[in-house]
């Protein structure tokens, strides 16, 4: 059984940062590909970030385009863990954030594993 367990999240004024943590357990999560996805209220979850396994080749990083330039996502396999730093936080990232684990699909969120999500609030 993965467990997949977010922490980090509250209440930011705009234009602050905050960073989002993502503690893995079970099964090893090393070769999978690990994102996050966000969830604003009345609106469909969407993607944020995700840093890909290869057997041949480093992990890359791709992000939304509404949060490149702002967010970074990183990894650590011996630790297991996935974080998300955010900077210059806009209202309009105010959402729940799911940490997720999966293959090949992420771009669709068709992750295999989830996490039950935390809270950003961004004040304007």
């Amino acid at each position: 059984q993965v467990q997949l367990v977010e922490s980090g999240g509250g209440v930011v004024q705009a234009g602050g940062s905050l960073r989002l943590s993502c503690a893995a357990s079970g099964r090893a999560l090393s070769t999978y590909n690990m994102g996050w996805f966000r969830q604003a209220p009345g609106k469909e979850r969407e993607f944020v970030a995700v840093v890909t396994w290869s057997r041949w080749s480093s992990s890359v990083t791709y992000y939304a385009d509404s949060v490149k330039g702002r967010f970074t996502i990183s990894r650590d396999n011996v630790r297991a863990t996935l974080d998300l730093q955010m900077n210059s936080l806009k209202p309009e990232d105010t959402a729940v954030y799911y940490c997720a684990a999966g293959g090949s699909n992420w771009r669709s969120g068709a992750m295999d594993y989830w996490g039950k999500g935390t809270l950003v609030t961004v004040s304007s």
